[in-house]
């Protein structure tokens, strides 16, 4: 078995946590690059997308912290449209400042409990 980076093992880590803490809530998960930055809400019990924003098609776009803000209100408005009020956060490998903060941050004032 190959060794796993740093990334992973985090990433995996915080995956493994939160399977323990759901309780059947679907998951919101984070992913950001250098240009751009990614949200979905995924029921991990029926295997399916419920929402999903991103920095793709909207302005401002780019990978900034208002980018990012942008994205967690329109994940939130997109949530709340498919029924889904709390969810549990899965910042994936990445560490919960800058972009994944604010993206979070936004999508708790936008009406999503985590």
């Amino acid at each position: 078995m190959a060794k796993l980076s740093l990334f992973e093992r985090r990433r995996r880590r915080v995956r493994t946590a939160l399977k323990s803490r759901a309780g059947g809530k679907p998951r919101l998960s984070v992913h950001r690059t250098g240009k751009h930055i990614y949200a979905q809400i995924i029921d991990d019990a029926g295997g399916k997308t419920v929402a999903a924003a991103s920095t793709l098609g909207v302005k401002p776009s780019g990978a900034n912290v208002d980018a990012a803000a942008k994205v967690g209100e329109t994940i939130a408005a997109a949530a709340k449209k498919a029924g889904v009020t709390a969810v549990v956060f899965d910042r994936g490998g990445y560490l919960f400042h800058g972009r994944v903060k604010a993206l979070a941050d936004a999508a708790r004032a936008g009406g999503l409990e985590f």
